[in-house]
């Protein structure tokens, strides 16, 4: 897999995240935790983007 590929979907994956968290929270039975943990690991991939990109 080359960096770029990598690097895509890696964003794909960020934007699912986002996607999930953004539905998560509009929900009313929505666990605190969950939404938590699910912008923990959408900030992660954030990180990894931006540092792949920078190498």
């Amino acid at each position: 897999m080359t960096m770029s590929s990598h690097l895509n979907e890696l964003r794909k994956k960020h934007q699912t995240l986002s996607n999930d968290v953004e539905m998560a929270q509009k929900s009313p039975s929505a666990d605190e935790l969950v939404i938590a943990s699910m912008k923990k690991k959408k900030l992660r991939l954030k990180e990894e983007i931006n540092r792949l990109s920078q190498a």
